[in-house]
This record gives C-alpha cells, sequence and structure tokens, in this order.
C-alpha cells in the first residue's frame, strides 16, 4: 500500500521565485562558424581593426593620471565613464573614413618658391566653384575696411572708417544689407548668428540685425576701438580708448564685467578659442591675458621692446604670435612656459595678424601680405621661408581666414579682397555646430539649444580641463577640519545597522532609536579616548617641566657683577 510522501523528506525543494524567473543566457555562436549565404567563411572576422594614433587624436581622457581615493561607487562611475569614452573615440576614429573632404595644399614644380605664384595663376587652375571664392571689391569712397567672418564662414560683414556698413552672403554674393551710420566705424563683429551685427562707431556701440535695423545702442560701452565674441559664453568684449575691458553678455543684455587694464588705450585684442581667455597688447611691449571673473590679469608675457601691434592665437590654444613696433614677429608657447618659439624680423612691422583653421599664419605689413604654413593642424608655422605673397592696392586695415573655406578676407583702404590660400581651411564641418547650409528653422532651433547650453561667465579659466578635475587637496584639508571639529573620524567606521526583530519591534522608531543609542555610545568612548589622551599629554608636560627645574643649579648669593652676564 502507497503512502503519502511526509513533508521535509520526499518532496522536492520549491525553487525561488527570483531563480525561476531567470532565463538562460543566451549562447553567443562562434564568429568562426558564420558562415555567409555563398557559405564561404570570413577571412577576417570581427569589427575593422582602428589605428592607435586615429584613436589618440579622438580621446579625451588622460590615462596617466590615476583615479583619486574615492568611494568604491565613485569609482565604479569613472570607470564606466573612462569605458564610453574610449568606445565613442574609437566610433569617432571609425568615423572618420566617411569624411569626403580632405585639406589643399599647394605644391611648386622642380622646387619652385610657392610664395611667386600669383593669385591669377591659382585661379586659373582651380575649378569654376573655386575661382569664383576669389574676387575684389573697389571701395575707395568709405576705406578703410575691418572685416568679419560668421562662425559658419557662409556670411562676410564689412565696416568702412567713413560709416559703410554692410553684410552679404559671400558665396551667392547676395547683399544682406547696407547701410551708412554716418558715423566713423572702428570694428565690426556677427554675433551668435548672422542675423545679428555688433558695430563699434566713433560714440558707442550698436547692434544692428540683417536687415541694417538698429536694435540697441550700448552707452555704457563707449569710445570702442576693438570688439570680439565669445559664442560659447555669449560674451561680447570691448577694448576701449579709456582703457576698459567690457563684457556684455547679449544673452540678457548686461554688463558683466568692467575691468581697468590700466594701460592707457586699447588697440590690440584678440580672443583664444580654446578656453575664452582675452588676450590684449599694450603700447609697453607686453601682453596681459584676461578673465571676467578676476579683476587683475591673469598672465602678463613681456614680448617686445616695443609696443606691441598685433596678437593672434590660434585654434587650438596652443601657440600665440605677436608683432611689435621693434619690426620682430614671435610665437610663444601657450601651454605654461610663455616662452617664445621662433622669431623674425620683419622689414616693416606687421599690423595684423591672423591664424587660420589648420594652423596657417597671415601678416598684413603695410600692402603686402605675407603667410607662413607649418607642416599640418596644430603644428608650429615655419617662419623662414613664406608660403604666398599677394601685393594689395591699399594699406591693409583688418584680415581674417574663413571658416571651412580655404579664403583669406582682407579689409583695405581700397576697398575688399577675397584671396584663395589653399590648405587653410578645415574641409570638413560638424553639421551640428557650424553647417553653412542650415536653414532659417535650423537656425533657430540651433540658437535655442546653444542658450540652454550657455557657459557662466565665471568659468572662463586658463585650463578649461581643471573644472573637470576633482580637487583633492581641498577635499582632504575640509576632512581633516571636520575630524579636527568632531575630535574623531566619523567615516572611519561603517554605520550601525540593527537587525530586524519580531513580533512588532522592527518599527522605524525603534530602529532609529536602536541607531541613536549605539551611536552616542560610540561617540562617548571616543571622546572619553580623546580625554584620556589629553590628561597624558597634559602629566607629561608637567613631568618635564619638573625635570627641567630641577636640573636648573641652585642660584648663588647675587652680585653686583651679575649685571655684567649676557
Amino acid at each position: 500500500m502507497e503512502t503519502a510522501p511526509k513533508l521535509g523528506r520526499d518532496v522536492p525543494p520549491k525553487k525561488d521565485k527570483l531563480q525561476a524567473k531567470r532565463k538562460k543566457p543566451r549562447e553567443r555562436k562562434n564568429p568562426e562558424s558564420q558562415r555567409s549565404l555563398s557559405g564561404a567563411q570570413d577571412p577576417f572576422p570581427g569589427p575593422a581593426p582602428v589605428p592607435v594614433d586615429v584613436v589618440q587624436k579622438f580621446c579625451r581622457i588622460d590615462k596617466s593620471k590615476k583615479l583619486p581615493r574615492c568611494r568604491s561607487k565613485t569609482r565604479n562611475r569613472l570607470k564606466v565613464a573612462e569605458t564610453e569614452e574610449e568606445e565613442t573615440s574609437v566610433t569617432a576614429a571609425r568615423s572618420e573614413l566617411l569624411l569626403a573632404e580632405e585639406p589643399g595644399f599647394l605644391e611648386g614644380e622642380d622646387g619652385e618658391d610657392t610664395a611667386k605664384i600669383l593669385q591669377a595663376d591659382i585661379v586659373e587652375a582651380v575649378d569654376i566653384a573655386s575661382a569664383a571664392k576669389h574676387f575684389d571689391l573697389n571701395l575707395r569712397q568709405f576705406g578703410p575696411y575691418r572685416v568679419n567672418y560668421s562662425r559658419t564662414g557662409r556670411h562676410l560683414a564689412f565696416g568702412g572708417r567713413r560709416g559703410h556698413v554692410a553684410a552679404l552672403d559671400w558665396v551667392t554674393k547676395k547683399l544682406m544689407c547696407e547701410i551708412n551710420v554716418m558715423e566713423a566705424v572702428r570694428d565690426i563683429r556677427f554675433l551668435h548668428s548672422e542675423a545679428l551685427l555688433a558695430v563699434a562707431q566713433n560714440r558707442w556701440l550698436y547692434i544692428y540685425d540683417n536687415q541694417g535695423i538698429e536694435l540697441h545702442c550700448i552707452r555704457r560701452c563707449d569710445r570702442v576701438t576693438r570688439l570680439e565674441f565669445l559664442p560659447f559664453h555669449f560674451l561680447l568684449a570691448t577694448a576701449s580708448e579709456t582703457g576698459f575691458l567690457t563684457y556684455l553678455d547679449v544673452s540678457v543684455g548686461k554688463i558683466v564685467a568692467a575691468l581697468n587694464a590700466r594701460a592707457g588705450r586699447l588697440d590690440v585684442m584678440t580672443q583664444n578659442p580654446y578656453n575664452a581667455v582675452i588676450h590684449l597688447g599694450h603700447s609697453n611691449g607686453t601682453v596681459s591675458l584676461w578673465s571676467p571673473a578676476v579683476k587683475e590679469p591673469l598672465v602678463k608675457i613681456l614680448c617686445h621692446r616695443g609696443g606691441v601691434r598685433a596678437v593672434a592665437v590660434d585654434s587650438t590654444g596652443t601657440y600665440m604670435a605677436t608683432s611689435g613696433l621693434d619690426h620682430q614677429l614671435k610665437i610663444f608657447d601657450l601651454r605654461g612656459t610663455y616662452q617664445p618659439l621662433r622669431a623674425r624680423t620683419l622689414p616693416q612691422g606687421a599690423g595684423h595678424l591672423a591664424f587660420s583653421q589648420r594652423g596657417l599664419l597671415a601678416a598684413g605689413m603695410g600692402d603686402v601680405v605675407n603667410i607662413w604654413a607649418g607642416h599640418g593642424k596644430a603644428s608650429l608655422p615655419s617662419l623662414e621661408q613664406p608660403y604666398l605673397t599677394h601685393r594689395l592696392s591699399g594699406p591693409v586695415h583688418g584680415l581674417q581666414f574663413c571658416p571651412f573655406e580655404d579664403v583669406l578676407g582682407l579689409g583695405h583702404s581700397g576697398g575688399i579682397t577675397s584671396m584663395l590660400v589653399p590648405g587653410s581651411a578645415e574641409p570638413n564641418f560638424d553639421g551640428l555646430e557650424s553647417n553653412p547650409y542650415r536653414s532659417r528653422k535650423q537656425r533657430q532651433e540651433w540658437e535655442v539649444k546653444a542658450l540652454l547650453e550657455k557657459v557662466p561667465a565665471e568659468l572662463i579659466c586658463l585650463d578649461p580641463r581643471a573644472l573637470a578635475e576633482v580637487d583633492v587637496i581641498s577635499l582632504e584639508q575640509k576632512k581633516k577640519e571636520r575630524i579636527e571639529r568632531l575630535g574623531y573620524d566619523p567615516e572611519a567606521k561603517t554605520p550601525f545597522q540593527p537587525k530586524p526583530k519580531q513580533k512588532g519591534r522592527s518599527s522605524t522608531a525603534s530602529l532609529v532609536k536602536r541607531k541613536r543609542k549605539v551611536m552616542d555610545k560610540e561617540h562617548r568612548d571616543k571622546v572619553r579616548q580623546s580625554l584620556e589622551q589629553q590628561q597624558q599629554q597634559q602629566e607629561q608636560q608637567q613631568q618635564q617641566q619638573h625635570k627641567q627645574e630641577k636640573a636648573k643649579p641652585m642660584r648663588a648669593r647675587p652680585s653686583a657683577l651679575d649685571r655684567f652676564v649676557r
């Protein structure tokens, strides 16, 4: 006769609910076993290898620095971030193969000097679309001119000393606006988009739209000589005759900072595209670096024996080129040393300097423009032999390389000249950041996104990477001060976790009460130990004082000759 199975012996144990819900992991098939439809085996299985130097170009994490001492959870997050950064850099290196455009170049035949090649020869050799980018605007009546390209490189704005202001799409030659302000124009700048123009007129600063309509007159910025716009901070920096450097936030219309350089009239100004630091050139031969968060210059560099005439910084923020009244052209290293790397004496001092996106250096000396080239992007330009030379119909008054186009815009007393410079610009652009072909709707969406991602002015510093680092010294100092204040280290031991009890004794109030009881007990023990240590130290000090008093010899009877003893 069969008997029923007893509980706990013959009955199989029940599976845990979590264990029952788990699914078996899928077995990954061996890539070698996978074959194509034809049945042939792939001779190169897996993803294609990527060169290490190409991956290193896109890597943003410095692996030479060890991870700081922190909690395991924070350390795991940092490791995950490093892994994601490695995957992103590999993906970017793979996508580089898809870039259709390559940088241009200019080579002479059989050792021919490229500086002797004329613009007419280059126009004849290139295609029709590139040849149309070279043009001359004869505007002698209102010159000399200052020029400025938009961030996308599609639009050109220029202002003449006699009040002529115009903006156009220089690729299609379509005029956007043209006005005469009936006042001297000292400088002109596009703001965050081509829809707004900042014009430094004889007395005040004015803002115009792309139709030439005056929108604002900023009277707090008076007698402005130079303008610079910081696109990621929405700041318009102005240098004036009175020696003040003013930062205007164009997103809210407020002046963020007004700094007195204490160096007289400010005629030379440029920005560092890498860290948004403003460089000012002074008449005593120094160049000072400024941030709106600090009232004093971050760095002062003695560059020339005479006054500084022009300053330019390359796109990577590595090199700074300066020219002075001593006819010297120097290139300085901005990576902490601030020492001159190369120098050259020019027959005539350079009044204007500009760096291109790929590191070419242009210098305007009277009516002659010389361009020096290096061996690639972010390389030091060679000042021995010029890459190109061009003579204008009048003295140069302003020059700038066009972004994403091998073009150098020149403003002079005779008008505007667009000069072809092969290999000067970056051939590929980021469509989400600076798209020359964007529509009006895309521009509006980009403006909203840029405003949401605006960087505060207080974060402008020499090394922007320092903002992402952990200040270990300050953390250790705070921890030390906290230990001294409490008398013990609260993070030395893991906090007490009470075990749950049955019959309603594990309520929240009882758990908190038990935790507090244990913490008070530990605190009393630690305070008692610290008091005992203090008592022991006091006793030791008293014993030492007592020994010193005993060790002193007994003084004899005082004498009248003791006054001479020292």
